[in-house]
């Protein structure tokens, strides 16, 4: 009988493999290269890998499910070519075609003022909008009716000019999807061959700009997704799972139908992955630092669960799907150091990926990178993998030399400067997540992982005033870990505004979305539902919205004055105070959301045996911390529960690397997670 559970993480530089057999209980990890260029070769290399090391055997028979987190959806919007959505179209209403170009008054960070910033191309220029006429007001009465012919005249327009993937969004069709669902009849009556996304479909949600910009983003993304998943499941030979941006996971055969909802999928399973693990070794909330070669990824983890926002966005494209809180900066392995007009040292974030990679991977890289300068340090091994990828310290060296020499600098500092300038970007990222939410960093300690978030642990615990660093087992692949602790999950919205909402009604529209959320788990194969109410609230006159959970059970007025409670309570935690007894100042109800969980069983985490003796090394190597030393260097494998390792010294493993500097202790907890904390504390 099939026991045997698969997680994929594709990312920029390495594809990460675990492997759970729910019978024995045993966890195999492995790591492949990434193959950017067909990101399945990579997928499909590292299943038959993991599956050899269990079984000594490549066949899939014995997989009971197989999941997969992927970035392919949103990387040519990531990297923002030019040519990205040039076969894009938009429809929207009568009047409307500039609802793109008028987009939100906002200001981008770092620009001071608006006089130094440029308007981005939009994701449609102008001359790709077809408008159509018909009119529903805000409650979904027809005003005017659905102009047909001018929506064929739309059709044949863009089928005339090869625009192949087409997004719909109609004023106040989120009350309404009838218009909407007409257009798309007369497109594919019309123009068959479109790819074709309804924004009723991707964000039942009011606010026609996020609207507009959301539905379009999935429209860009279906066909590259729809190809992706075909050439997967074709090689495969069977189906399986993709991780969503919202904490929980969809059949491969759903998710072509909804690939936004994959964006930041690898990112979201490793803050899953690591707050499983952290509540298991007693830190219940944690901030997760996610290292790659590419970037770096952090999140908040509070009570067990990462925090939601319905407030994120895609390169520049705001996109307002619920997603794990997570906030990214080009600071990862293979971030690139450079130098500015000014004369001074950059780093990132410009990534060498996995092809050409660090100069040190000998593949034709000639440009130095924070591995680079961690490898010339001596701080990681002179291979990865366990040796499968030898690394050219010569070249390395050879690299950060010549680098330092055009700064006037020690290779030395050279080097050093540039996993300072790092990890501060790394420390920037976690107060974005943490501080300017109003949480006290000093507060968390941070769960390091990815094949380069421990490198860093011990100047990030010095930087942001950390409690400790937590470096679980096999750091490099606790997102592909949180693949397999993830429930399904789906999310609906509807939007109701009402200073004084009516129970009927609410208890309808939850009911409706309640019944779409049974129907999906339906058809994934679940028979046990559960639910999750919550609704968006505001103070009359405000103009965004706090979301906070609503309980079950029937909605009478207790229900609603419930609701409105936790709003008060939320709304004061959040900004300092609330108009709880203030009649002056209503709560407007704005959405309600219910989100459908189909649950899943976790992988249980083992204990470690006790270590009875002083842990030894396994070698020595000269590593550079304020000076040139022979440092001890110490196999993770050999160390138990108790063991203490006292720095200057280094931790090795086969996914990743520990540097425990001077003046840091790592003791392994109970779990075999490594605890690094400082001296001074």
């Amino acid at each position: 009988m099939s026991s045997v559970r698969i997680g994929v993480d594709t990312g920029g530089t390495f594809t990460d493999v675990v492997l759970v057999d729910e019978e024995s209980g045993r966890i195999v990890t492995t790591k492949t290269p990434s193959t950017p260029a067909n990101p399945a070769d990579g997928f499909m290399a590292g299943v038959h890998k993991v599956l050899e090391a269990h079984a000594g055997s490549r066949a899939l028979d014995a997989v009971s499910a197989l999941v997969h987190g992927t970035t392919v959806a949103t990387n040519q919007l990531l990297e923002d070519r030019p040519d990205g959505t040039s076969h894009l179209g938009f429809v929207t209403t009568e009047g409307f075609e500039f609802v793109l170009e008028i987009a939100r008054q906002s200001v981008p960070d770092g620009y001071g003022n608006s006089y130094f910033w440029v308007k981005p191309p939009r994701i449609v220029p102008v001359h790709r909008v077809r408008t159509v006429g018909g009119r529903l007001d805000h409650l979904g009465r027809e005003v005017r009716p659905f102009d047909e012919e001018q929506a064929a005249d739309a059709a044949r327009w863009f089928k005339a000019r090869g625009v192949t993937a087409i997004g719909v969004c109609f004023l106040h069709s989120y009350a309404n999807p009838e218009h909407e669902r007409r257009m798309r009849a007369v497109l594919e009556r019309e123009h068959p061959e479109a790819v074709v996304s309804l924004s009723s479909d991707v964000l039942r949600e009011y606010r026609e700009y996020e609207r507009s910009v959301t539905t379009l983003v999935d429209a860009a993304v279906k066909p590259i997704m729809r190809r992706y998943i075909d050439n997967l499941s074709e090689r495969l030979g069977r189906p399986f799972s993709v991780m969503k941006s919202n904490g929980g996971v969809l059949s491969a055969a759903e998710v072509v139908h909804q690939p936004i909802t994959t964006v930041l999928s690898g990112p979201a399973a490793g803050a899953l992955g690591a707050a499983l693990i952290a509540s298991t070794a007693g830190h219940p909330s944690v901030i997760t630092l996610d290292g790659g070669g590419t970037s770096t990824d952090v999140a908040v983890v509070v009570d067990g669960e990462p925090s939601l926002t319905t407030e994120g966005s895609i390169g520049r494209y705001p996109c307002k799907i619920p997603m794990i809180d997570i906030v990214t900066v080009g600071a990862g392995g293979g971030s690139i150091a450079w130098i500015s007009p000014e004369g001074t040292l950059k780093v990132g974030p410009r990534s060498a990926g996995a092809d050409p990679g660090p100069i040190c991977y000998g593949r034709g890289g000639t440009e130095v990178t924070v591995t680079d300068a961690h490898v010339f340090l001596g701080r990681v091994p002179p291979h990865l993998l366990g040796g499968e990828i030898p690394l050219d310290v010569a070249a390395a060296r050879a690299g950060v030399e010549a680098l330092a020499g055009r700064l006037g600098l020690t290779p030395e500092r050279c080097a050093t400067g540039i996993l300072e300038i790092s990890a501060f970007n790394q420390s920037n990222a976690i107060r974005q997540i943490t501080v300017q939410r109003g949480l006290d960093v000093r507060d968390f300690p941070m769960v390091a992982f990815g094949g380069s978030g421990p490198l860093l642990a011990c100047r990030l615990i010095d930087v942001l005033g950390l409690r400790a660093a937590i470096v679980p087992p096999d750091p490099g692949n606790v997102s592909a870990f949180g693949l397999l602790t993830v429930d399904v999950k789906n999310d609906y919205v509807r939007t109701y505004v009402a200073r004084d909402p009516s129970p009927e009604v609410v208890a309808g529209i939850l009911a409706g979305l309640e019944a779409e959320a049974a129907a999906a788990l339906d058809r994934e194969g679940f028979t046990g539902h559960v639910y999750a109410r919550s609704a968006d609230l505001r103070y009359y006159g405000q103009a965004y919205e706090v979301r906070v959970p609503a309980p079950d059970g029937p909605v009478d007025a207790a229900w609603l004055a419930e609701v409105a409670e936790r709003f008060h309570a939320e709304h004061e935690r959040l900004y300092g105070y609330g108009y709880r007894d203030d009649p002056r100042h209503a709560v407007e109800w704005v959405n309600l959301r219910v989100s459908g969980i189909g649950p899943i069983t976790r992988p249980k985490i083992a204990r470690r045996p006790l270590q009875e003796d002083e842990p030894s090394p396994v070698a020595t190597r000269d590593v550079f911390f304020e000076q040139w030393a022979r440092t001890v260097i110490y196999r993770r494998a050999d160390l138990g529960a108790g063991a203490v390792v006292r720095g200057p010294a280094v931790i090795e493993e086969y996914g990743s690397t520990l540097p425990v500097h001077p003046g840091f202790t790592a003791t392994m907890d109970d779990y075999g997670n490594l605890v690094v904390v400082s001296d001074d504390r």
